[in-house]
């Protein structure tokens, strides 16, 4: 009869994944159960005047002034992390906004999925360097396709992910001449369905979110291949903490049912995870997601970008919300275990 029962368990499970049309995420992305994000929700102090649309980038300074990248004007708008505005400008096309970054020297790098092209401007917005022919759409040494973020090493460096339209990495030096890149659309080790995001951490190992792969990859500067991280995340953005911790936001990993397809868009779920660099899941914190955007302060819809300032407070920008919030991880408090309903 026990064998029967357990039979009787395993098909019925089967079947109740079956009809879910998804597989589960696997097991080592259980929900985190000692903390949880509170949303700030008077920051920041927005001027009227401005109007937020999709939000895909969000950086800090050292100086923790919080630059974010809105497919609006202006485009680029910086705060203060008490939400005191303090100034703002234009980066090309507003509805190409995609990454924003911090340069070693301080200076802001952005990239424009619709000029197609790579901007670094002084922190006061002066263009200092373009890199790509604003509007022409290339896949040689002096073109990108939709390009979706970049990294730049204290030497100036400059690594691209080339991105929607092309499926590589290319690497510049600090003057923006073309040194290599690697990369091509697939699914296999060292090929990418879409590389969205792309962090380097100290030692000048870089990160790369192949998303629609719903993967993170892991390469040396001179673009070998050092690490596949597969089931662990869809991953959308990316962000490097001072302490070498990757946090990544994005969804889990859920595939069509019946295919090794993965569901991307649209997300199943929110979630923010903190992975050790060699891909160990050290935080897996779900974030509420809205039904009707924007949604209430503290949901989330179509999650893009996450950034952290020194004092650990959380930044994250969404797409449909078309919000910057900024959130506190906050310890819950753990639930006793122990079962004392007899005593």
């Amino acid at each position: 009869m026990r064998s029967i029962f357990s039979s009787f368990v395993l098909v019925v499970s089967f079947l109740i994944a079956l009809c879910s049309g998804y597989a589960q995420p696997p097991s080592n992305q259980q929900a985190d159960t000692t903390s949880q994000c509170v949303v700030d929700a008077t920051w920041p102090k927005k001027p009227e005047r401005f109007e937020w649309a999709q939000m895909p980038g969000i950086t800090l300074d050292d100086r923790d002034q919080v630059y974010i990248f809105t497919r609006s004007r202006p485009t680029v708008q910086v705060y203060k992390t008490d939400g005191t505005f303090v100034r703002a400008w234009d980066s090309g096309d507003f509805s190409g906004a995609h990454y924003i970054r911090i340069g070693p020297k301080g200076n802001i790098w952005t990239a424009n999925i619709a000029d197609h092209v790579v901007r670094k401007h002084s922190p006061e917005g002066k263009l200092l360097l373009t890199i790509g022919q604003v509007g022409v759409a290339g896949a040689d040494h002096e073109h990108f396709d939709k390009p979706t973020d970049m990294a730049v090493l204290p030497s100036g460096d400059i690594f691209v992910s080339d991105g929607y339209g092309n499926r590589r990495v290319v690497h510049f030096d600090a003057k923006g001449r073309y040194v290599n890149e690697w990369g091509q659309e697939g699914n296999q080790p060292g090929q990418f369905a879409l590389p969205h995001a792309i962090v380097a951490d100290s030692k000048g190992r870089l990160y790369v979110a192949d998303r629609e792969n719903a993967r993170v990859q892991v390469f040396d500067a001179k673009g070998k291949l050092l690490a596949v991280w597969e089931n662990i995340v869809t991953p959308w953005g990316l962000w490097m903490t001072k302490n070498q911790e990757l946090w990544v936001c994005g969804s889990s990993c859920f595939k069509k049912e019946g295919t090794d397809e993965h569901i991307v868009l649209p997300p199943q779920d929110q979630v923010l995870m903190k992975l050790s660099l060699k891909g160990k899941v050290l935080q897996r914190i779900p974030l509420p997601k809205t039904a009707v955007p924007p949604g209430k302060p503290g949901e989330l819809d179509w999650i893009h970008t996450v950034a952290f300032d020194s004092q650990g407070n959380l930044y994250l920008g969404d797409i449909q919300g078309k919000r910057a919030q900024k959130f506190r991880l906050k310890l819950k408090p753990r639930m006793n275990t122990n079962n004392h309903q007899n005593e």
